[in-house]
């Protein structure tokens, strides 16, 4: 039963790589409209996300970009075996808020506050999969304050701490089968809140002439660490309610770092092409460790991920003094391996269309809107690494069961900001 109950506590440390794994870029409406391209770009404050060197070179004295998504995800499940359908449909709310100032002609600073790990996933209760998640909520507010300096009118650095403040809520079934006396199904409740870690960003852009700008941004790997988190045991049976007490655990939970170069072209005073290519060091995350505060055996489960590549592509285009329109595009690899495929990161590799404008109010203040459709490849996958503990003549022996069918998800995400310069 020892093994059983940390098997139940595995999930919380995937949820936070679920935001990962699962993770829509959503940090920017101008930057968003072009295929998340940006680090290269420089046309408004939400450089400071994507190249923190970047606020250099804004023409204005301060900038500030204030925006905001709903994010609409459905995954569909199915297995043709069992005759197993299910399905999941979930809204999020992601944000973000820049602002620069430029001290003098060489220094400049600026506070980044965008929630690129927010996401929620809510199956049926006690569905097939019940057993891996029934609902998962993870909520992440990175705060990045920034520093740049400008060598000279081609070049210039930046970078900055980042801080991170973090909460996610989990529930699982303990099992396929195990109910209370009145045929309810057993489940755990998890709960951590006040998780924090720091981490930092740093980067450079070069303009080698008028028409081109070069960038390179580096993100750290940041370890988020849950301590005291609560698990909340429902439904026990009488028999198993001492060993099945509520208890405290705390996890090591990576985010993995990340590397992003790209080119940003300017083919006509009105029209620019940017091209970004991103490197996430998911390899980092080989497996997860949960210490339990209740003398229950530390539990090591393997995950293996693999190192990802992102690329993407966008264009601006300049109508009028008052309509600026963007497009983009991106193709997004998942870092899950085969085998470990679970329904708390129900995705593969995705393919991401973008679009948007501003309509420029005045010389200061502009009004920008994006969309996002993020198509996932349907994958017929499987998650093989789950054990189950039963009693077989008397003596528990612990099997391996694979759970797995076909996914099929989509993201469709509409945005609102506005941007302000003097």
């Amino acid at each position: 039963m020892r093994k059983l109950l940390s098997l139940t506590l595995l999930a919380l440390a995937s949820t936070s790589v679920f935001a990962g794994g699962y993770r829509v870029s959503l940090q920017g409406q101008k930057q968003l409209a072009m295929g998340h391209t940006g680090v290269a770009v420089v046309n408004s404050a939400e450089v400071l996300f994507f190249n923190p060197a970047g606020i250099s070179f804004l023409e204005d004295k301060f900038n500030a970009s204030i925006g905001g998504n709903l994010l609409f995800a459905e995954t569909k499940f199915q297995n043709e075996t069992y005759n197993w359908q299910n399905s999941t449909d979930n809204m999020g709310t992601p944000f973000s808020i820049y602002a620069s100032y430029k001290i003098n002609k060489w220094l400049s600073a600026g506070i980044a506050v965008y929630t690129p790990y927010g996401s929620e996933v809510e199956w049926d209760r006690d569905w097939q999969g019940s057993h891996l998640v029934n609902r998962i909520d993870l909520k992440a507010i990175y705060i990045q304050p920034t520093v740049s300096f400008k060598v000279n009118d081609a070049f210039a650095i930046g970078g900055g701490p980042i801080y991170v403040i973090g909460s996610v809520e989990f529930n699982k079934n303990l099992n396929r089968s195990l109910t209370d006396e009145s045929g309810n199904r057993s489940d755990v409740s998890l709960d951590a809140n006040g998780i924090n870690a720091w981490g930092y960003a740093a980067g450079f852009m070069l303009n080698p002439c008028k028409e081109m700008r070069l960038g390179v941004n580096y993100r750290s790997e940041i370890i988020m660490e849950a301590r005291g988190g609560m698990a909340a045991f429902n439904e026990i049976p009488v028999f198993l309610q001492e060993k099945f007490s509520n208890t405290t655990f705390s996890a090591d939970l990576p985010l993995p770092a990340e590397l992003t170069a790209g080119l940003s072209l300017n083919l006509t005073d009105k029209w620019m092409i940017a091209f970004d290519y991103n490197r996430t060091m998911w390899s980092a995350y080989k497996d997860l460790t949960i210490d339990f505060d209740n003398s229950v055996e530390t539990s090591v489960n393997p995950r293996n991920y693999q190192n990802t590549n992102t690329y993407r592509v966008g264009t601006q285009y300049e109508a009028t003094d008052k309509f600026t329109f963007r497009a983009g595009w991106y193709k997004d690899e998942s870092p899950i391996a085969s085998g470990y495929f679970a329904p708390e990161t129900p995705r593969n590799d995705s393919m991401g269309y973008t679009g948007g404008l501003t309509y420029q109010i005045n010389k200061n203040l502009g009004v920008d809107a994006s969309f996002l459709y993020l198509h996932f490849d349907e994958i017929d996958a499987s998650y093989d690494h789950y054990q189950e503990t039963t009693l077989v003549n008397g003596q528990a022996v612990t099997s391996t069961i694979p759970f797995g069918g076909t996914y099929k998800s989509t993201v469709f995400s509409p945005g609102v900001g506005v941007t302000y310069s003097f």
